[in-house]
């Protein structure tokens, strides 16, 4: 095997080593997954406002492809809601649904966003991601499973409902029409979620999406209810998709461009958070950078076969790997499951009721409702809870794109406010350690008369200099004693830029003004290139700059407090703060509080 191609193709790797275990493996899984797929493909394509053939286009091409070029060997990629969803806000926003416009746009955002992905593959640019925070794709996936969910009203209640991306508006719209509900089409629905629902539960290994579909086309087939009203899929033209490039349109292109990175970015964090999560627990790894190349070629060349946008799903993928999918062949087996049920097989879906697509669609997304993450954040980090519930109701209340926006704008706010506010903490020595901790949070901690020890937890640049003035100054203030000595605890600081490095300069000069000392202990490494390259080594000099706190506190000691340093426990302070005694003629240090 060619390494170096293979590591191009990581399909290669698992093809050198194939064998007939692999293979059976990979045919049931490649069986059950199709089965799954067909009636999802069309059900998503249905959510995007495209025709159900779309999904089933969509689920061929791009799965060969990225069974080669991807490093997963489980993913199951293709149609999913999410995706869907944003599909079908942004191309509505530009074309009328269920027009070949439409249908053109789709396609053609299918290959925005492919170029995307391939592009920051090639740049190396998986950290991208990082952009959208845990929390904040939380609650952009919980606002959304609730639009997809009401969106699939129409459906199950046979009403004609203009398309909307916000529930009161639609719950508005059917209030106003509940007389005119088509009453077949609503038991079928009922019945097809509450089938859904059973079988997940007590039949999880079973293909409960076949089951309805094949349920509900009997049923209106064998009752005619077609033709009481109840809406069918219909036509479902036979045949591969072919091979056509997606026309491009520089002004639709312009208007999609949000959208397109907007799906490029949150379809990639749904695909490698499955992904890594199976392959950890097979044992291999999985290359973020090649993961966008192999989603980014998926989508490419999907498109060029009348697909639109698809990604690694989290259920399918389950289903694959729980039906012993070992490599990427299992992918390419429903590939071709779903090919031959193209050729042969798409006159079984005419009598399909479209109650039954929106009941799959409305019980897939029930899962994207993350209210365990809301409870631990509110045990964990309130917040992050807050950052969950600011894009939450964003994305319900302004837009699908916007609601995003709003929370990676504001998970980057409250990041800058976090650096520019550091945690920092007044040390005091634990009796008889050479160990340093926060007053607040040991107050059996001692502290010297005169010697204030800061240590401050961040990265130490332009926009925290201010902050760290300032607290320094408001906790000379606190101390009951003269400042003799400042040291610096520098193990919390693992970055210092050139307007940090002016700012201590500055500061250093000032307490040296006053014949006040200050020292700087435990810098990092490139802490300490940095400021041997600049001026700050030189004016600190060599003798006020320790590997250790205690070191640094032994040195202030005897440079710039008279006499035998006197010291008093937190616990002996509180007590005698108690008393009421006269502080100030105390030669005892008063704990000095750090900031919140």
């Amino acid at each position: 095997m060619n390494k170096k191609l293979a590591k191009y193709i990581p399909a290669l790797q698992w093809l050198s080593s194939y064998n007939q275990k692999d293979f059976r493996g990979d045919l049931v899984a490649g069986l059950t997954t199709a089965v799954m797929l067909i009636p999802q493909g069309m059900a998503y394509a249905m959510l995007a406002g495209l025709p159900p053939i779309i999904g089933l286009y969509a689920s061929t091409v791009p799965l060969i492809v990225y069974a080669l070029f991807g490093t997963s060997r489980q993913l199951a990629v293709g149609p999913v809601a999410m995706v869907s969803l944003l599909t079908a806000a942004g191309v509505g926003a530009i074309a009328q649904g269920g027009t070949e416009a439409y249908i053109m746009y789709a396609i053609l955002l299918a290959l925005m966003v492919g170029v995307m992905q391939f592009g920051m593959g090639l740049a190396r640019m998986g950290m991208l991601t990082n952009l959208l925070s845990h929390p904040v794709l939380a609650g952009f996936t919980s606002a959304a499973a609730l639009i997809i969910g009401f969106s699939q009203l129409k459906h199950i209640l046979g009403l004609d409902l203009e398309r909307s991306n916000h529930i009161h508006q639609i719950l508005m719209q059917a209030f106003a029409q509940i007389g005119d509900t088509q009453i077949y089409a609503l038991i079928i629905g009922v019945i097809s979620v509450a089938l859904l629902v059973v079988l997940k539960k007590y039949k999880p290994m079973w293909p409960r999406a076949l089951a309805v579909v094949v349920l509900g086309t009997l049923t209106v087939w064998g009752f005619g209810l077609h033709e009481q009203g109840v809406a069918i899929v219909g036509d479902v033209p036979a045949g591969l998709p072919s091979f056509a490039m997606p026309e491009i349109s520089w002004d639709a292109m312009g208007e999609l461009f949000p959208i397109a990175l907007t799906i490029a970015l949150v379809s990639f964090m749904e695909s490698i958070a499955v992904a890594k999560k199976v392959a950890q627990r097979h044992g291999y790894e999985i290359d973020s950078n090649q993961e966008l190349i192999g989603l980014g070629a998926a989508n490419i060349f999907g498109s060029m076969f009348g697909s639109y946008t698809v990604t690694g799903g989290f259920s399918r993928t389950a289903v694959n790997d729980q039906a012993g999918a070992k490599t990427g062949m299992a992918a390419i087996i429903t590939a071709v499951v779903i090919g031959l049920t193209l050729m042969f097989l798409t006159g079984m879906f005419y009598y399909l009721p479209k109650s039954v697509l929106a009941a799959i669609i409305m019980t897939a997304v029930f899962g994207l409702i993350d209210v365990k993450e809301a409870k631990h954040l509110w045990k964990v980090n309130r917040s992050e809870l807050a950052l969950m519930g600011i894009t939450f109701v964003a994305t319900l209340s302004v837009g699908i794109e916007e609601g995003i926006l709003v929370g990676v704008g504001a998970s980057m706010l409250w990041f800058l406010y976090r650096t520019t506010k550091p945690h920092v903490a007044v040390m005091g020595r634990l009796p008889d350690t050479t160990v340093y901790r926060n007053v607040e949070r040991y107050p059996e901690v001692e502290t010297v008369d005169g010697l204030l020890t800061v240590r401050i937890d961040s990265q130490f640049y332009y926009g925290n200099v201010t902050f760290l003035k300032d607290t320094l100054r408001n906790l000379e203030k606190q101390m009951n004693k003269p400042l003799r000595a400042v040291i610096l605890d520098g193990a919390g600081i693992n970055q210092l830029d050139s307007s940090a490095e002016t700012a201590l300069h500055h500061i250093v000069e000032e307490y040296q003004e006053r014949g006040i000392g200050f020292y700087f202990a435990a810098p990092k490494g490139p802490v300490r290139d940095i400021m041997k390259r600049a001026s700050l080594w030189k004016a600190l000099g060599e003798d006020h700059i320790t590997y250790t706190v205690h070191e640094a506190v032994e040195n202030a000691v005897e440079d710039y407090i008279d006499g035998e340093p006197v010291r008093r426990t937190g616990a002996e302070r509180v007590q005698r703060a108690a008393k009421d005694e006269d502080l100030e003629s105390s030669p005892f240090a008063e704990p000095v509080k750090s900031p919140a």
